[in-house]
């Protein structure tokens, strides 16, 4: 037995003209200050403003939104009391936004406790909308909260299936202004999560065709993305592709090369959709040896190769490999700008926070501890994985 959830979706030019049908009578708009900066949200209350709604803006989030942020969200929302939450921005902002919700409606708990076993009772006091502004992280239509405890420098996966927004609002044009580095980022976060969701323990056939799709579009109209941020057509299919890929492993699960990136991230601070697309090639060599058939699958309905088992999955890595190259990410962590002494200081933390990540529950291979750190370590130098 699988349940799939999902958002009601509108997709397309115009999508926040959808904001008028709503009925909303007050909203709270979380964002950040970039997001703001660049005009996207003034899009929104402008359309707010026309169906006589009143908002207010909280723009505190930051990168890796951190639990003091969505804290002081909460206490924002509580005393505005809205009826509708709107989340405005890439991920950071749209899982400040859910966990902000959650708060709101569940004062009694601590963010750490929001998890898919409990029942949270949401939709008393309000509802959720998502608007991404970039083309990757899918957290438009994911239930997935991830936040970071600033004390032990650890990414938290939290979320539970009701905290899924009940309107995601995506439009291409919410993402045309993406410098190019944030497109190449945000599309291998997207590439990420496709390739995750088909290959995880936990896949569906419904999640399958989703995070298929997705990944043929990343890897076709990526570098023109990357290439010309005014091409409408791959500006389009990225969008398109990142809430697939959403969907799909939304409803999967994520795997190895995201417990990796999280800890890559709260540890070193590497941008989260840089960290999994770096860790991707490693991680699908790494399954290649032991659990290959999948991403073997995955690598022929791309049309990438048509041989089975390990040949065949680590074409898929070598491809995911001369895409990050192509577009100009770089792929290992010492091109990435990471000292040696940096990384060689944090391994010990970077394993134990990757291996007790949430991630990691659904991987194909499971990795002993001694076989994370030699993923982390064949991640830092470059060299192919072959154990």
């Amino acid at each position: 037995m699988w349940t799939f959830v999902s958002p009601r979706i509108v997709f397309g030019e115009d999508a926040l003209d959808e904001i008028s049908t709503i009925g909303i009578r007050r909203a709270l708009v979380v964002t950040d200050r970039t997001v703001r900066e660049l005009g996207l949200v003034d899009r929104v209350t402008e359309r707010l403003d026309a169906a006589g709604a009143a908002w207010e803006v909280f723009d505190g989030v930051r990168p890796d939104p951190d639990v003091p942020t969505v804290l002081a969200g909460a206490d924002v929302a509580r005393a505005l009391e809205p009826d509708w939450i709107v989340g405005v921005g890439g991920g950071s902002p749209l899982d400040a936004a859910k966990a902000i919700w959650v708060l709101y409606e569940r004062p009694d708990l601590r963010p750490a406790e929001i998890n898919p076993f409990i029942d949270l009772g949401l939709r008393g006091r309000a509802r959720l909308i998502t608007i991404p502004t970039t083309s990757g992280t899918g957290a438009d239509v994911t239930w997935a909260i991830v936040l970071t405890d600033p004390a032990e420098k650890r990414k938290m996966g939290l979320g539970n299936r009701e905290n899924v927004a009940d309107v995601a609002l995506v439009d291409p044009a919410m993402a045309a202004g993406m410098p190019p580095r944030l497109t190449a980022d945000t599309g291998l976060d997207a590439l990420t999560h496709a390739i995750e969701g088909f290959t995880c323990t936990w896949r569906t056939d419904l999640s399958d065709g989703l995070c298929a799709h997705a990944a043929a579009d990343v890897l076709e109209f990526l570098p023109r993305a990357v290439e010309d941020g005014a091409d409408i057509e791959a500006r389009s299919r990225m969008h398109h592709a990142a809430t697939s890929a959403g969907l799909g492993f939304g409803n999967a699960m994520a795997s190895i090369a995201h417990a990796m990136g999280h800890a890559l991230g709260s540890v070193l601070g590497l941008p989260h959709g840089r960290a999994v697309g770096l860790c991707l090639p490693y991680t699908l060599e790494f399954i290649a040896r032991e659990a290959p058939d999948r991403a073997a699958l995955l690598a022929s309905r791309l049309g990438i190769s048509s041989a089975s088992g390990e040949p065949g999955a680590r074409a898929l890595a070598a491809a995911v490999r001369n895409l990050a190259e192509t577009i100009g990410n770089p792929t290992c962590l010492a091109d990435a700008g990471i000292p040696s002494a940096a990384f060689n200081g944090t391994l010990d933390k970077l394993v134990d926070d990757a291996e007790n990540d949430t991630q990691m529950v659904t991987a194909a291979r499971s990795p002993s501890p001694d076989e994370l750190r030699a993923l982390f370590v064949a991640l830092y130098d470059g060299n192919t994985v072959s154990f």
